[in-house]
């Protein structure tokens, strides 16, 4: 019976009053509601045993969870801009976050996208039913960011609930194009994308389930990177579907990229799923320069029929041929012959 009031109290109707547990004003009004026929004797008794228990309970909360990481590096929970300070709209939030003093990035400003978990920071994944959720961790990849001398200057904007390729649907208002205010900036990261492409930071962290990277890295002239699947820890981000999720950088050289990839992929120790322990990381940045001779690339014949622009086609066709000019051998349908 106790057990029984224990969980009355504890939801809407009845809430302990902070160590002391549940009154006897609030047992004897439960007893009345539930019609239990409790003596005032067990009353009383009840009353002092649902105040230990809730001693317990509370003490239990305030434990430290081991899973959590540590927030290793001080910050204040930043500012929402205002519109004379955020030109494209690209700012979802702003904060000042700077990481180890030396590293792989420093020097370098990065803005996360807001899909993406930073302790003290709100996160809205641009939709209103975030709004007030703050995280209380980093996400493994913002923690290697920091832990590299990355600052982090921002949230980025996203698509509402980053379910887009537009960047129209953040429920701040659209995301406009640095280049031309009058066109989309593409999504969901049109945040980020119009961030790098603007100047506004040296680069920022995208997440991609169906073109959320490339489609806005093309839209806004930048370069944009949909890692293979798993080689980005995800732990932190949140997920639309695991089989498709992934994170990836976005900056204005494909040597930033190449830099900020190296910093982020790996395994992150069973944390998230989409990983084994045999993912490795090799030095991304130092192997711009192995060229492309000798490596297999496929264009895939039907995209370039139906819907596809003429002037789509004609670039498209451009790259290939300076590809083969380097040496790589470029096939249409490369599997489908392979096979």
């Amino acid at each position: 019976m106790m057990m029984m009031m224990m969980m009355m109290i504890s939801g809407e109707t009845y809430h302990a009053p902070g160590l002391c547990g549940p009154g006897l004003q609030d047992i004897r009004a439960l007893n009345e509601e539930m019609k239990l026929k409790c003596s005032e004797q067990e009353l009383q008794e009840m009353t002092a045993m649902m105040g230990e228990v809730t001693k317990a309970y509370q003490r239990a909360s305030e434990m430290i969870d081991p899973s959590i990481p540590l927030v290793k590096y001080p910050r204040t929970p930043g500012y929402k801009p205002h519109p004379e300070d955020n030109p494209y709209n690209a700012w979802a939030w702003r904060c000042d976050i700077k990481g180890a003093p030396t590293g792989k990035l420093a020097g370098k400003t990065v803005a996360i996208k807001d899909n993406i978990a930073v302790a003290g920071v709100p996160m809205r994944n641009g939709t209103k039913i975030l709004d007030g959720y703050v995280p209380e961790f980093d996400a493994t990849l913002v923690s290697r960011i920091l832990d590299e001398g990355g600052h982090i200057t921002g949230k980025s904007s996203v698509e509402d609930m980053s379910f887009s390729c537009s960047s129209i649907l953040n429920s701040d208002g659209p995301v406009r194009n640095p280049h031309d205010q009058t066109r989309i900036t593409g999504g969901s990261s049109g945040g980020s994308a119009a961030l790098v492409a603007a100047g506004l930071v040296n680069m920022a962290i995208g997440g991609d389930q169906g073109g959320s990277i490339r489609i806005p890295a093309s839209f806004t002239g930048i370069v944009g990177l949909k890692p293979t699947w798993g080689l980005v820890p995800y732990t932190g981000a949140a997920s639309l579907d695991p089989t498709v999720d992934h994170l990836g950088p976005m900056a204005k050289t494909v040597a930033d990229c190449a830099l900020l990839l190296e910093v982020i992929a790996g395994y992150d120790e069973g944390r998230d799923s989409r990983q084994t322990p045999s993912t490795t990381v090799p030095q991304y940045s130092k192997l711009l320069d192995e060229g492309v001779a000798g490596k297999k690339i496929g264009l895939l014949r039907e995209g370039f029929e139906a819907c596809s622009e003429d002037e789509v086609k004609t670039v498209v066709g451009q790259a290939a041929e300076r590809l083969i000019q380097a040496g790589a051998i470029v096939k249409e349908n490369i599997r489908a012959n392979a096979q």
